[in-house]
Parts: C-alpha cells; sequence; structure tokens
C-alpha cells in the first residue's frame, strides 16, 4: 500500500461501518459512506490513500487535487501553530509545516506545492519544489507560455513553473511591477537555456510592445490633463515606477510618439506635452 497515491485494491471483507481493502496480511478501511454500491468481496477498488484526524491510514474514493511527487496550486484554507492548512479536495486539510514554506503563506493565498510523507510518516506539503521541476519542456524562443511564480529572489529575478511543470525564470533586468508567490503569469520564451531552463520575459517583442508602451503614455497623459511631468530624460527609477517599464522602452515609445506627431518635449519646463 502507497501512502498519498492512488492505487487499484481488492476488497477483503465487508463490515457495518465500510469495507477493509488490501490482502488478509495488510488492509485498510474505506468508510461506508464512500463505498460505491453493490460492491462485494474480490472486488477492485481505486482510492487513493492518506492519514486521517488520528493519525491512521485510510481509503479514499474522492479525487486529491495532487499526488506524491506531484506539483499543484493549492489554496491556504487556514493557518495554525504548526503551519498552514491547504485545501486539496479531501476532509483532512493538507499541513504546509513552517520550514518548508518559501515565505510565509496566509489564509486565501495560493501557492505551488509538491507532497511528500515525512520522515514520521506524514503526507505534508512544500514549497521547495525548484528540484521537482523538469528541463525537457517542448517550448522554443517567442513561443507564449503560463505558468506559476514560486520564488522572487533580488538577484536573479522571478522563478516561474511553466504549466506548474517547467523550469523557468524571468531574469531580474525583465521584472516589472510588483509580482508574488502563487502569481499566475502569461510570459514570451526569451530563451532556451542549453540545459534546457527558460527565460521568460512578460513584455511583447519590441515592434508590438512599442505600441502598447505608447498607448500606455498616451493614457497616463490624458489622465494628468495632457501632459507628463518628466522628460525621457528622467532616472530609469521613475519611470519602472510610473510605467513598469525600462527607460529604454520609455525611450522608443516617446520616440515613436514624437515621430507620429502626437506629442511634444519641452525641455524647458522638463515635461511630455500632448499635441494640440
Amino acid at each position: 500500500m502507497k501512502l498519498g497515491e492512488k492505487q487499484v485494491l481488492t476488497v477483503v471483507k465487508i463490515v457495518d461501518f465500510g469495507v477493509y481493502l488490501g490482502s488478509d496480511e495488510e488492509r485498510v478501511l474505506l468508510p461506508k459512506k464512500q463505498v460505491p454500491e453493490g460492491i462485494d468481496v474480490g472486488d477492485p477498488v481505486e482510492v487513493f490513500l492518506y492519514k486521517d484526524s488520528s493519525d491512521r491510514m485510510i481509503a479514499t474514493t474522492k479525487e486529491p487535487k495532487i499526488t506524491v511527487g506531484k506539483l499543484a496550486v493549492l489554496e491556504v484554507a487556514d493557518v495554525g501553530r504548526i503551519g498552514a492548512f491547504l485545501d486539496w479536495g479531501l476532509e483532512k486539510e493538507l499541513l504546509l509545516p513552517f520550514k518548508e514554506q518559501t515565505v510565509k503563506v496566509e489564509k486565501g493565498d495560493r501557492c505551488l506545492v509538491s507532497l511528500y510523507v515525512d520522515k514520521s510518516g506524514r503526507l505534508c506539503a512544500t514549497m521547495k519544489v525548484y528540484p521537482m521541476l523538469r528541463t525537457d519542456s517542448p517550448y522554443k524562443k517567442d513561443d507564449m507560455v503560463r505558468g506559476t511564480v514560486y520564488g522572487i529572489s533580488r538577484e536573479f529575478g522571478v522563478f516561474v513553473a511553466v504549466d506548474n511543470l517547467y523550469s523557468a525564470l524571468i531574469p531580474r533586468r525583465e521584472v516589472y511591477g510588483r509580482m508574488y508567490i502563487g502569481q499566475q503569469v502569461e510570459a514570451r520564451v526569451a530563451e532556451v537555456k542549453p540545459d534546457g531552463k527558460l527565460d521568460l520575459s512578460v513584455r511583447g517583442k519590441i515592434p508590438e510592445q512599442m505600441d502598447a508602451d505608447a498607448r500606455q503614455i498616451m493614457e497616463q497623459i490624458r489622465k494628468n490633463g495632457g501632459f507628463l511631468p518628466f522628460t525621457d530624460k528622467a532616472e530609469p527609477e521613475r519611470i519602472k515606477e510610473e510605467f513598469g517599464m525600462s527607460k529604454a522602452a520609455f525611450k522608443r515609445a516617446v520616440g515613436r510618439l514624437l515621430k507620429q506627431g502626437r506629442i511634444l518635449i519641452d525641455e524647458n519646463q522638463g515635461k511630455i506635452l500632448q499635441s494640440r
């Protein structure tokens, strides 16, 4: 019998409160409310094995949201004194110990986790999923992908599990705006590394992105009454804070708007003005 996995077991005994599955040497209870109708001794039943609140092995025909060795995004149902408790589709919530959290999680948060059996034989979740991620993705440069943020590093950038399966990184230079653990992102594959890991960009290819950036700048000019209180010579930090883009991207978009005659730059006032 394999804890934390789906498996087919045989009915060996029927009792008032359910059926026992397994063999004469090893058996587990499937509670009565989970027993399929018309079941008899010798019949096979597909079940998932976990431990109940009394730490006893028990079977269920319910579908868990995660099994041992797999990855899934689960919601935090509650937080207690030993860790967080995740909704994984079963009656007893799944423990995410504090020591297995890469960041502190709160009720309502969603996080990418893996399921494992701890030293005491209990099923637990861990947010330390990097070793579980694969590097054999089918994606190539410029493909659009979806994934879950599972780690954030000031040095390297934002770690993403593409399809909750493949190892990827949004490099620090490509990170714009606030990102957080559990966030679902859509990104473009900027590079496939020799080791198979993916570098991602949340911005589009330059020609298309210039149009999007120009639209964003014009919208902000309109909201501000027809001007921006700084030019393309502003500090990169201010541009990133205001628009979530690099100074280079800002200058490209401003250049496009100037060429289109939609804006003017007043160097004396240090402003970008909407053309009349």
